[in-house]
């Protein structure tokens, strides 16, 4: 189980919380939505709960444990903009290669073409980039992925693909998805749930 219990948040303490006693879960293999409009504070709770940021109060655990310092991390993040979550400096194959080498089967079920692994991130569209990012982001050691506007940016036919694979893979590997979008009806399709803070809290 990933859990924030009681998690509070602002980036300065002349600004106001974006959220304050806010308990959130999702279980293993369970698919839960965060909605809500741009804004209000859902990308800095994912960024809590994968343990970018720390929470000005309460705490993450993944699986009855606090999020690790050091290593790889249970929880992975996948951002609206996969362009700015890469060096630009590295090829296909060494961003891949940061969480050790992918299975050729995830390759293939995410038509990771071979031929972009000596490319740079700038020569592949938004849809392959953001591909590549969810292969890496699905090491073996992930029990949490948090989906923040993923797939917003991309047209419906590559929104459908990414969407498709993620949920197979997350079904197979019992693996818990947070479904971050101003997209309701995304949500409403994908999600067994809905996050029982956003409506206390408005995040």
């Amino acid at each position: 189980m990933l859990e924030g219990k009681n998690l509070a948040f602002r980036y300065r303490p002349d600004r106001p919380w974006l959220f304050q006693d806010l308990d959130l879960s999702v279980g293993p293999g369970e698919v839960v939505g965060l909605p809500g409009p741009s804004g209000r504070g859902k990308s800095t709770l994912a960024r809590v709960l994968a343990g970018y940021l720390q929470p000005n109060q309460g705490h993450v655990l993944a699986d009855g444990r606090p999020l690790p310092k050091q290593g790889y991390c249970p929880v992975q993040i996948l951002f609206q903009h996969p362009e700015l979550a890469v060096n630009p400096r590295w090829t296909v194959r060494q961003i891949l290669g940061e969480t050790g080498e992918a299975p050729p089967d995830l390759m293939e079920r995410m038509a990771i073409d071979p031929a972009w692994l000596d490319r740079y991130p700038h020569e592949l569209s938004g849809g392959e980039l953001q591909r590549v990012c969810l292969v890496r982001a699905l090491g073996s050691g992930t029990r949490y992925l948090l989906c923040d506007e993923m797939t917003s940016m991309l047209d419906a036919l590559t929104q459908a693909h990414i969407w498709q694979a993620a949920l197979e893979i997350a079904r197979a590997r019992d693996i818990g998805l947070l479904v971050v979008s101003h997209d309701r009806p995304l949500i409403d399709r994908l999600c067994h749930r809905m996050a029982g803070a956003f409506e206390e809290t408005s995040i």
